[in-house]
């Protein structure tokens, strides 16, 4: 059985016809008889191009044309009657009406529209076919340029959350993978990966460095020296001729243990150690942070101001950012700028009520006031009364006060008078004021330069501060009364001023020792201790800083510098040296040694070799 199909592929309604098709049809075109189909289902295809049907398309001879290729060609319209009745083809130029045809009947097509037919195997085709609907009368729809078979347009499908994020997943491993071999030490050479480049080779970090420190803090728990080891390591140094009368002692201050003792007891000049005793003192009597001041109030006189002498003689004639020989000093400058700022000024006086008694001690030599070495003392000055403030020994003013008043008035626009001195009231209205550096300070520069004026200053300021009179004989006798009511033995002392100019002066190694020891004794130990440490501190450093500063260059003093720390005291015929020192195992000791007799020259290199045994023996 043999069913026809139409052009496109499309079944023709109506039934099924058996056998050959007509020959012949109404428009006398004639058809290629069908094959006989084979037993396999082949078909038969109309020559040509496949699916190109021949003749002339339907459409109204007066309406819009689509476009065509040359040849083409499209067939007419059909239109399919009910279910079951063969589809009739509408002749040209009547769409949409059906033909008068008997049922049954086969129609043949134009001439224009012949179609070849095609041999499907019956078992392939339903017996009902899909009726095709009439086309709808209308517009004729614009045919395609070809007619090959268009793809089917696929809609594209919806992103895959989870293949994403499975993706994702792959990348971060491969990367974690890339980055595990790359940085893991040993990781590469396991898995046996070799790399492009040579790997660099990173050496381990060093180890620790091993420090030993030379310097080693002073403690009860190190071994402590004998005093045999002690005279032992002494017997050379300590029996140098040069040394005159020599008495000394030698101390352990975590024990208190005398170690060394060369008539201790007897009293010699001291010199400048006597500095060590009113440091003491003043350390002992006066809060560290006080200051001393200078100031300036009005007088009776409009245009009339008066300089009232506070004790500091560490004023600073330079300008602001230039130092002098004292650290930290107030500047005149600073002093001058109050006053102005309050008004005009056209006369200068002083007021000199703070201190009493002489202005030079007895037992001093004049000349040392031309020499550099002292000034007059006066409760107001500048720069301790030096021509340079920036040496330690300068030659000073004979009358530091009226040098002060003058310079003042010279930069303020105004005169000093013959006579200058005034009496200032209680009341009077202050117009400017200027303040030293802290005692504790002050003590530094008093034993590091060895400062006579700033020695007496302080002496005169501990005679304040215990009632008595601010005066050579007042702060001797402060001072001796400030060390016995701390408990320090003063029966044998005599002091007849400060600083130790004196010749009259009297002391005792065995007092020097006594207050280093305390000052050098374990924290905590001792109420005083904590008063009086300062003291070690403003000690010049043997070979370094100074009084100090140019000493222990000989080979028999060479191992004391740096190690040792003392006060010197040099007169003409005196000298003297008290401190301390670290022994070899790390033990603080201090040591007290006073020469009368001797020449500084060949006395000085002595001494400082005896200090430096003390360094270099553990004296066990």
């Amino acid at each position: 059985m043999t069913v026809h199909v139409g052009n496109r592929g499309r079944l023709l309604d109506g039934p099924t016809q058996v056998g050959p098709p007509p020959t012949s049809g109404r428009d006398g075109d004639t058809t290629q008889p069908a094959r006989r189909p084979s037993s396999d289902a082949t078909a038969a295809f109309p020559a040509g191009r496949p699916g190109r049907p021949q003749g002339n398309p339907p459409w109204p001879p007066n309406g819009p044309r689509p476009p065509q290729r040359p040849g083409a060609q499209r067939p007419g319209p059909q239109n399919s009657g009910p279910a079951g009745q063969p589809s009739q083809q509408l002749p040209p130029g009547q769409p949409g009406q059906q033909g008068q045809q008997r049922p049954g009947a086969w129609p043949p097509p134009p001439s224009s529209q012949a179609e070849r037919t095609q041999v499907i195997k019956v078992g392939a085709v339903t017996r009902e076919p899909k009726p095709v609907l009439p086309v709808p009368p209308g517009p004729p729809q614009q045919p395609p340029q070809d007619q090959r078979t268009e793809p089917e347009q696929v809609e594209p499908r919806k992103p895959r959350i989870g293949l994403l994020v499975a993706m994702a997943l792959v990348v971060a491993v491969v990367l974690g993978a890339a980055a595990a071999i790359q940085f893991v030490p040993g990781l590469r050479d396991k898995l046996g990966i070799k790399a492009a480049e040579p790997e660099v080779t990173i050496a381990p970090p060093p180890g620790p460095v091993q420090f030993t420190p030379t310097l080693k803090g002073p403690g009860a728990d190190i071994a402590a020296p004998t005093a045999a080891g002690v005279r032992a390591a002494l017997a050379g140094p300590a029996s140098d001729p040069v040394l005159g009368t020599l008495t000394g002692t030698v101390v352990d201050p975590a024990s208190g243990e005398v170690l060394f003792s060369q008539n201790a007891e007897t009293t010699l000049v001291p010199a400048s150690t006597t500095k060590l005793l009113t440091s003491a003192a003043a350390l002992l009597a006066l809060p560290h942070a006080a200051q001393l001041s200078t100031k300036v109030v009005a007088g009776d006189q409009p245009g009339t101001v008066i300089i009232v002498g506070g004790g500091d003689p560490t004023l600073s004639s330079f300008p602001a950012g230039k130092n002098t020989v004292f650290p930290g000093a107030a500047h005149l400058d600073d002093l001058v700028a109050q006053v102005q700022a309050k008004g005009p000024v056209t006369t200068v006086l002083l007021d000199l009520d703070r201190y009493s008694g002489e202005s030079i001690a007895k037992g001093w030599i004049p000349a040392d006031v031309a020499g550099g070495y002292i000034a007059p003392m006066v409760p107001a000055m500048l720069d301790g009364g030096r021509s340079d403030p920036t040496k330690a020994v300068s030659p000073r003013s004979a009358n530091p006060a009226r040098t002060l008043a003058e310079e003042f008035a010279k930069r303020i626009g105004a005169t000093v008078p013959t006579k200058a001195t005034a009496q200032a009231k209680a009341d009077a209205k202050v117009l400017g004021e200027v303040r030293s550096a802290p005692v504790v300070e002050l003590v530094d520069n008093t034993l590091q330069r060895s400062d006579n004026v700033l020695a007496e200053a302080l002496a005169r300021e501990v005679a304040k501060s215990t009632g008595q009179e601010a005066s050579f004989a007042g702060g001797s006798a402060a001072t001796i009364k400030t060390l016995k009511d701390n408990g320090f033995d003063t029966s044998t002392v005599t002091l007849d001023d400060g600083s130790g100019l004196s010749t009259l002066n009297q002391v005792s190694a065995a007092l020097l020792a006594d207050v280093l020891k305390v000052a050098g004794g374990p924290d905590g130990a001792d109420p005083r201790t904590a008063k009086l440490r300062p003291l070690l501190g403003a000690l010049p450093v043997a070979g370094g800083s100074g009084t100090l500063a140019g000493r222990y260059q000989g080979p028999a003093a060479a191992p004391g510098k740096g190690w040792v720390r003392a006060k010197t005291g040099t007169l003409s015929s005196v000298n003297s040296l008290a401190g301390i020192v670290l022994d070899t195992d790390g033990r603080l000791l201090v040591f007290a040694l006073m020469s009368n007799g001797s020449v500084p020259g060949a006395a000085q290199p002595a001494l400082d070799a005896v200090a430096a045994a003390l360094r270099q023996c553990g004296c066990r």
